[in-house]
Protein backbone atom coordinates (compact mmCIF):
# COMPACT_ATOMS: atom_id res chain seq x y z
CA UNK A 1 0.00 0.00 0.00
CA UNK A 2 2.57 2.24 1.07
CA UNK A 3 4.25 1.71 -2.39
CA UNK A 4 1.38 2.37 -4.03
CA UNK A 5 0.52 5.90 -2.64
CA UNK A 6 4.00 6.62 -3.31
CA UNK A 7 3.30 5.70 -6.82
CA UNK A 8 0.45 8.21 -6.50
CA UNK A 9 1.93 10.87 -4.78
CA UNK A 10 4.72 10.95 -8.01
CA UNK A 11 2.22 11.08 -10.68
CA UNK A 12 0.76 13.93 -9.29
CA UNK A 13 3.51 15.62 -9.24
CA UNK A 14 4.95 15.06 -12.46
CA UNK A 15 1.40 16.00 -13.49
CA UNK A 16 1.68 19.73 -11.72
CA UNK A 17 4.91 19.73 -12.94
CA UNK A 18 3.58 19.37 -16.47
CA UNK A 19 1.40 21.69 -16.50
CA UNK A 20 3.46 24.63 -15.38
CA UNK A 21 6.61 23.66 -17.90
CA UNK A 22 9.22 22.37 -15.35
CA UNK A 23 8.77 18.63 -16.55
CA UNK A 24 8.41 16.77 -19.63
CA UNK A 25 4.70 17.94 -21.05
CA UNK A 26 3.79 14.19 -21.87
CA UNK A 27 2.82 12.47 -18.49
CA UNK A 28 0.83 9.43 -17.99
CA UNK A 29 -0.53 9.01 -14.87
CA UNK A 30 -2.18 6.06 -13.48
CA UNK A 31 -5.73 7.49 -12.90
CA UNK A 32 -8.97 5.29 -12.57
CA UNK A 33 -11.76 7.75 -13.44
CA UNK A 34 -11.48 11.41 -15.37
CA UNK A 35 -14.76 13.34 -15.99
CA UNK A 36 -14.22 16.31 -18.73
CA UNK A 37 -17.02 19.11 -18.44
CA UNK A 38 -17.14 21.46 -21.52
CA UNK A 39 -17.96 25.25 -22.12
CA UNK A 40 -20.59 26.26 -19.01
CA UNK A 41 -21.19 30.11 -20.24
CA UNK A 42 -22.58 31.24 -16.79
CA UNK A 43 -25.21 28.30 -16.09
CA UNK A 44 -24.06 27.53 -12.28
CA UNK A 45 -27.59 25.77 -12.24
CA UNK A 46 -26.08 23.27 -15.08
CA UNK A 47 -22.71 22.47 -13.34
CA UNK A 48 -24.03 21.80 -10.43
CA UNK A 49 -26.28 19.49 -11.88
CA UNK A 50 -23.19 17.72 -13.86
CA UNK A 51 -21.42 17.92 -10.74
CA UNK A 52 -24.02 15.85 -8.80
CA UNK A 53 -24.76 13.52 -11.61
CA UNK A 54 -21.10 12.65 -11.29
CA UNK A 55 -21.16 12.22 -7.71
CA UNK A 56 -18.20 14.87 -7.60
CA UNK A 57 -19.58 16.97 -4.74
CA UNK A 58 -22.38 16.34 -2.27
CA UNK A 59 -25.34 18.53 -1.73
CA UNK A 60 -24.20 21.04 -0.37
CA UNK A 61 -21.10 21.45 -3.16
CA UNK A 62 -18.15 19.75 -1.58
CA UNK A 63 -16.12 17.20 -3.51
CA UNK A 64 -16.44 13.74 -2.69
CA UNK A 65 -14.98 12.97 -5.85
CA UNK A 66 -12.14 10.72 -4.39
CA UNK A 67 -9.15 10.78 -6.78
CA UNK A 68 -11.33 11.39 -9.57
CA UNK A 69 -9.46 14.02 -12.29
CA UNK A 70 -11.98 16.34 -13.20
CA UNK A 71 -11.13 18.63 -16.26
CA UNK A 72 -13.03 21.75 -17.87
CA UNK A 73 -12.32 22.95 -20.99
CA UNK A 74 -12.80 26.65 -20.39
CA UNK A 75 -14.93 28.85 -21.29
CA UNK A 76 -16.80 28.60 -17.68
CA UNK A 77 -17.55 32.23 -18.03
CA UNK A 78 -19.91 34.70 -19.57
CA UNK A 79 -23.09 35.10 -21.88
CA UNK A 80 -25.00 33.32 -18.61
CA UNK A 81 -25.68 35.16 -15.27
CA UNK A 82 -23.65 33.46 -13.01
CA UNK A 83 -19.68 33.22 -14.37
CA UNK A 84 -18.72 34.18 -10.57
CA UNK A 85 -20.32 31.52 -8.88
CA UNK A 86 -18.40 28.88 -11.30
CA UNK A 87 -15.01 30.36 -10.83
CA UNK A 88 -15.23 30.57 -6.92
CA UNK A 89 -16.38 26.42 -7.10
CA UNK A 90 -13.68 25.93 -9.28
CA UNK A 91 -11.58 27.82 -6.87
CA UNK A 92 -12.56 25.65 -3.72
CA UNK A 93 -12.62 22.45 -5.65
CA UNK A 94 -8.70 22.84 -6.66
CA UNK A 95 -8.39 22.85 -2.82
CA UNK A 96 -10.17 19.88 -1.42
CA UNK A 97 -10.01 18.00 -3.87
CA UNK A 98 -6.34 17.32 -3.74
CA UNK A 99 -6.91 16.59 0.11
CA UNK A 100 -8.55 12.93 -1.16
CA UNK A 101 -5.86 12.65 -3.73
CA UNK A 102 -8.13 13.78 -6.69
CA UNK A 103 -7.40 17.26 -8.77
CA UNK A 104 -9.45 19.43 -10.45
CA UNK A 105 -7.95 20.87 -13.87
CA UNK A 106 -9.30 24.19 -14.96
CA UNK A 107 -8.30 25.09 -18.79
CA UNK A 108 -8.12 28.28 -20.13
CA UNK A 109 -10.43 29.20 -23.02
CA UNK A 110 -10.95 31.99 -25.53
CA UNK A 111 -13.36 33.44 -22.76
CA UNK A 112 -10.90 33.22 -19.99
CA UNK A 113 -8.46 34.93 -22.46
CA UNK A 114 -10.73 37.41 -23.56
CA UNK A 115 -11.84 38.69 -19.91
CA UNK A 116 -8.42 38.96 -18.75
CA UNK A 117 -7.10 41.26 -21.78
CA UNK A 118 -10.54 43.52 -21.33
CA UNK A 119 -12.70 41.93 -24.20
CA UNK A 120 -16.38 41.93 -22.27
CA UNK A 121 -18.48 42.07 -24.99
CA UNK A 122 -20.31 38.73 -23.95
CA UNK A 123 -20.15 39.84 -19.58
CA UNK A 124 -24.42 39.49 -18.36
CA UNK A 125 -25.51 42.35 -16.50
CA UNK A 126 -26.16 39.72 -13.82
CA UNK A 127 -22.26 39.07 -13.76
CA UNK A 128 -20.98 42.57 -12.95
CA UNK A 129 -23.82 42.96 -10.37
CA UNK A 130 -22.39 39.60 -8.71
CA UNK A 131 -19.25 41.58 -8.14
CA UNK A 132 -20.79 44.79 -6.50
CA UNK A 133 -20.77 45.50 -2.80
CA UNK A 134 -21.71 48.27 -0.56
CA UNK A 135 -18.59 50.70 -1.59
CA UNK A 136 -19.28 50.03 -5.35
CA UNK A 137 -21.70 53.27 -5.52
CA UNK A 138 -19.02 55.61 -4.05
CA UNK A 139 -16.25 53.70 -5.74
CA UNK A 140 -17.48 54.30 -9.19
CA UNK A 141 -18.15 58.14 -8.45
CA UNK A 142 -14.81 58.71 -7.49
CA UNK A 143 -13.42 56.68 -10.49
CA UNK A 144 -15.31 59.06 -12.57
CA UNK A 145 -14.57 62.52 -10.91
CA UNK A 146 -11.03 61.20 -10.75
CA UNK A 147 -10.53 60.72 -14.49
CA UNK A 148 -13.23 63.17 -15.51
CA UNK A 149 -11.47 65.33 -18.11
CA UNK A 150 -10.38 62.11 -19.95
CA UNK A 151 -13.87 60.73 -19.91
CA UNK A 152 -15.28 63.80 -21.36
CA UNK A 153 -12.18 64.26 -24.14
CA UNK A 154 -13.23 61.09 -24.97
CA UNK A 155 -16.97 61.07 -25.43
CA UNK A 156 -16.89 64.76 -27.33
CA UNK A 157 -14.67 62.80 -30.07
CA UNK A 158 -17.56 61.39 -30.78
CA UNK A 159 -20.04 63.85 -29.49
CA UNK A 160 -18.98 67.65 -29.17
CA UNK A 161 -22.23 68.47 -27.70
CA UNK A 162 -22.61 66.26 -24.98
CA UNK A 163 -23.19 67.67 -21.94
CA UNK A 164 -21.10 67.15 -18.53
CA UNK A 165 -24.26 65.66 -17.02
CA UNK A 166 -25.19 63.31 -20.20
CA UNK A 167 -21.77 62.49 -20.82
CA UNK A 168 -21.71 61.27 -16.98
CA UNK A 169 -24.69 59.77 -17.35
CA UNK A 170 -23.78 57.58 -20.26
CA UNK A 171 -20.36 56.98 -18.60
CA UNK A 172 -22.46 55.39 -15.72
CA UNK A 173 -24.69 53.51 -18.00
CA UNK A 174 -21.85 51.87 -20.00
CA UNK A 175 -19.97 51.15 -16.03
CA UNK A 176 -22.09 49.12 -14.04
CA UNK A 177 -21.96 49.12 -10.45
CA UNK A 178 -19.60 45.67 -10.35
CA UNK A 179 -17.66 46.31 -13.35
CA UNK A 180 -15.01 48.46 -11.77
CA UNK A 181 -14.44 45.26 -8.50
CA UNK A 182 -14.56 42.65 -11.54
CA UNK A 183 -11.90 44.58 -13.88
CA UNK A 184 -9.65 44.64 -10.91
CA UNK A 185 -10.10 40.49 -10.03
CA UNK A 186 -9.77 39.88 -13.98
CA UNK A 187 -6.11 42.03 -14.34
CA UNK A 188 -3.53 39.50 -14.27
CA UNK A 189 -2.88 40.80 -11.15
CA UNK A 190 -5.69 40.32 -9.60
CA UNK A 191 -7.34 37.21 -7.64
CA UNK A 192 -9.06 36.01 -10.65
CA UNK A 193 -6.67 36.91 -13.06
CA UNK A 194 -3.32 35.02 -11.45
CA UNK A 195 -5.93 31.95 -10.90
CA UNK A 196 -6.66 32.18 -14.98
CA UNK A 197 -2.99 32.65 -15.56
CA UNK A 198 -2.13 29.80 -13.47
CA UNK A 199 -4.43 27.38 -15.10
CA UNK A 200 -2.98 25.46 -17.87
CA UNK A 201 -4.33 25.40 -21.61
CA UNK A 202 -3.33 21.97 -22.63
CA UNK A 203 -3.29 18.28 -20.40
CA UNK A 204 -2.58 15.28 -21.28
CA UNK A 205 -3.41 12.33 -19.18
CA UNK A 206 -3.65 8.50 -19.81
CA UNK A 207 -3.26 9.32 -23.58
CA UNK A 208 -5.93 11.99 -23.95
CA UNK A 209 -5.57 15.36 -24.68
CA UNK A 210 -7.67 18.05 -23.10
CA UNK A 211 -7.81 21.92 -24.63
CA UNK A 212 -10.43 24.07 -25.59
CA UNK A 213 -10.15 25.15 -28.84
CA UNK A 214 -7.74 22.64 -31.30
CA UNK A 215 -4.34 22.13 -32.16
CA UNK A 216 -4.28 23.36 -35.67
CA UNK A 217 -0.96 22.15 -38.38
CA UNK A 218 0.66 25.94 -37.29
CA UNK A 219 0.93 25.07 -34.10
CA UNK A 220 0.96 21.32 -33.60
CA UNK A 221 5.43 21.45 -34.06
CA UNK A 222 5.04 23.18 -30.34
CA UNK A 223 5.80 20.73 -27.03
CA UNK A 224 2.76 21.19 -24.80
CA UNK A 225 4.96 23.13 -22.30
CA UNK A 226 5.41 25.42 -24.70
CA UNK A 227 2.19 26.30 -25.34
CA UNK A 228 1.24 26.35 -22.19
CA UNK A 229 4.01 28.99 -21.44
CA UNK A 230 3.74 31.04 -24.45
CA UNK A 231 -0.44 31.46 -23.25
CA UNK A 232 0.38 32.24 -19.69
CA UNK A 233 2.76 35.58 -21.12
CA UNK A 234 0.64 36.63 -23.48
CA UNK A 235 -2.19 36.51 -20.55
CA UNK A 236 0.15 38.03 -18.20
CA UNK A 237 0.94 40.99 -21.01
CA UNK A 238 -2.82 41.31 -21.66
CA UNK A 239 -2.00 40.84 -25.38
CA UNK A 240 -4.77 42.25 -27.64
CA UNK A 241 -2.41 41.64 -31.23
CA UNK A 242 -4.34 39.93 -33.39
CA UNK A 243 -1.25 37.41 -33.49
CA UNK A 244 -0.75 36.61 -30.42
CA UNK A 245 -1.26 32.79 -29.23
CA UNK A 246 -4.66 34.48 -27.24
CA UNK A 247 -6.09 35.41 -29.81
CA UNK A 248 -4.99 33.54 -32.77
CA UNK A 249 -7.81 32.16 -34.53
CA UNK A 250 -5.37 29.12 -35.28
CA UNK A 251 -4.57 29.30 -32.06
CA UNK A 252 -5.14 26.57 -29.21
CA UNK A 253 -7.79 28.52 -27.72
CA UNK A 254 -10.12 29.69 -31.01
CA UNK A 255 -8.73 26.85 -33.68
CA UNK A 256 -12.29 25.70 -34.84
CA UNK A 257 -10.53 23.07 -37.60
CA UNK A 258 -11.03 19.72 -35.92
CA UNK A 259 -14.82 20.75 -35.04
CA UNK A 260 -16.55 22.77 -37.06
CA UNK A 261 -18.06 20.37 -39.65
CA UNK A 262 -19.98 18.50 -37.14
CA UNK A 263 -20.96 21.84 -34.73
CA UNK A 264 -24.71 23.55 -34.20
CA UNK A 265 -25.14 27.03 -34.41
CA UNK A 266 -21.24 27.79 -33.54
CA UNK A 267 -21.31 31.76 -32.01
CA UNK A 268 -19.94 34.16 -34.21
CA UNK A 269 -19.07 37.73 -32.86
CA UNK A 270 -18.75 40.85 -34.57
CA UNK A 271 -16.32 41.27 -37.44
CA UNK A 272 -13.03 42.02 -36.39
CA UNK A 273 -12.98 39.68 -33.16
CA UNK A 274 -10.71 36.05 -33.76
CA UNK A 275 -14.07 34.39 -34.44
CA UNK A 276 -15.06 36.09 -36.83
CA UNK A 277 -11.29 35.68 -38.92
CA UNK A 278 -11.16 32.17 -37.99
CA UNK A 279 -14.07 31.82 -40.95
CA UNK A 280 -11.37 33.37 -43.70
CA UNK A 281 -8.85 31.38 -42.00
CA UNK A 282 -6.62 28.97 -44.82
CA UNK A 283 -7.99 26.07 -45.66
CA UNK A 284 -7.07 23.19 -43.34
CA UNK A 285 -5.91 20.33 -44.22
CA UNK A 286 -8.68 17.15 -43.78
CA UNK A 287 -9.59 16.40 -39.90
CA UNK A 288 -8.67 12.96 -40.45
CA UNK A 289 -5.18 13.97 -41.85
CA UNK A 290 -5.01 16.59 -38.91
CA UNK A 291 -5.57 14.15 -36.43
CA UNK A 292 -3.19 11.27 -37.45
CA UNK A 293 -0.23 13.88 -37.19
CA UNK A 294 -1.21 15.83 -34.23
CA UNK A 295 -2.00 12.45 -32.06
CA UNK A 296 1.61 10.99 -33.36
CA UNK A 297 2.99 14.34 -32.51
CA UNK A 298 1.92 14.23 -29.17
CA UNK A 299 2.09 10.75 -28.69
CA UNK A 300 -2.05 10.73 -27.68
CA UNK A 301 -5.03 8.43 -28.20
CA UNK A 302 -7.75 11.07 -28.71
CA UNK A 303 -7.94 14.58 -28.04
CA UNK A 304 -10.99 16.11 -26.57
CA UNK A 305 -12.21 19.58 -27.27
CA UNK A 306 -15.22 22.16 -26.09
CA UNK A 307 -15.37 25.86 -27.55
CA UNK A 308 -17.44 24.35 -30.57
CA UNK A 309 -21.53 23.89 -30.09
CA UNK A 310 -22.67 20.06 -30.95
CA UNK A 311 -26.13 20.61 -29.03
CA UNK A 312 -26.95 16.91 -29.30
CA UNK A 313 -24.87 15.40 -27.31
CA UNK A 314 -21.30 14.57 -26.56
CA UNK A 315 -19.85 13.49 -30.26
CA UNK A 316 -17.30 10.80 -30.25
CA UNK A 317 -15.73 10.95 -34.29
CA UNK A 318 -13.04 9.29 -36.03
CA UNK A 319 -13.12 6.19 -33.82
CA UNK A 320 -13.45 7.99 -31.13
CA UNK A 321 -10.09 10.01 -31.45
CA UNK A 322 -11.94 13.09 -31.38
CA UNK A 323 -14.31 13.91 -28.73
CA UNK A 324 -16.28 17.37 -28.59
CA UNK A 325 -17.89 17.93 -25.35
CA UNK A 326 -19.04 21.54 -25.70
CA UNK A 327 -22.91 20.49 -25.92
CA UNK A 328 -24.22 23.63 -25.03
CA UNK A 329 -24.47 23.18 -21.75
CA UNK A 330 -25.32 27.09 -20.73
CA UNK A 331 -29.53 26.81 -21.03
CA UNK A 332 -28.51 30.56 -23.17
CA UNK A 333 -27.82 27.74 -25.74
CA UNK A 334 -30.36 25.27 -24.88
CA UNK A 335 -28.53 22.23 -25.97
CA UNK A 336 -27.39 19.29 -23.93
CA UNK A 337 -26.59 19.31 -20.29
CA UNK A 338 -23.40 16.60 -20.18
CA UNK A 339 -20.20 15.21 -19.35
CA UNK A 340 -17.48 13.00 -20.21
CA UNK A 341 -16.42 9.85 -18.13
CA UNK A 342 -12.99 8.19 -18.92
CA UNK A 343 -13.46 5.32 -16.70
CA UNK A 344 -10.41 2.75 -16.50
CA UNK A 345 -9.84 3.64 -20.11
CA UNK A 346 -13.34 3.47 -20.96
CA UNK A 347 -15.09 5.88 -22.67
CA UNK A 348 -18.44 7.16 -21.56
CA UNK A 349 -20.57 10.17 -22.61
CA UNK A 350 -23.39 11.13 -20.09
CA UNK A 351 -26.29 13.24 -20.40
CA UNK A 352 -27.99 15.06 -17.25
CA UNK A 353 -31.54 16.27 -16.36
CA UNK A 354 -31.29 19.96 -16.88
CA UNK A 355 -32.96 21.26 -12.92
CA UNK A 356 -35.31 24.05 -13.22
CA UNK A 357 -34.66 27.29 -12.61
CA UNK A 358 -35.19 28.29 -8.82
CA UNK A 359 -38.82 30.05 -9.17
CA UNK A 360 -37.17 33.66 -8.98
CA UNK A 361 -34.54 33.18 -11.33
CA UNK A 362 -37.47 31.63 -13.60
CA UNK A 363 -39.44 34.73 -13.28
CA UNK A 364 -37.30 37.21 -14.80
Amino acid sequence: MRWLRTRRYFWVAISILAWTGFAPAIASAPWHRIVAVGDLHGDFTAWRDIMRAAQLVNDGGRWIGGDTVLIQTGDAVDRGPESLKIIQDLMRLQQEAPRVHGQVIALVGNHEAMNVTGDLRYVSVEDYAAYSDKNSGPRRENVYEANKAIIEASYRKHDPQMTDDAIKQAWFKATPLGSIERQIAWDPHGKIGRWIDGNPTIVLLDGTLFLHGGISPAYVHLPIAEINRQVDAALAAKATDPKSIINDPLGPLWYRGLAAANAHGADGPSTGSPEAAASTAPVEPPVEDQLNYLLSAYGANRIVIGHTPHLSGIAMLYDARLILIDTGISRVYGGTVSYLEIFEGTLIPHAVERSPLPMKEAAQ
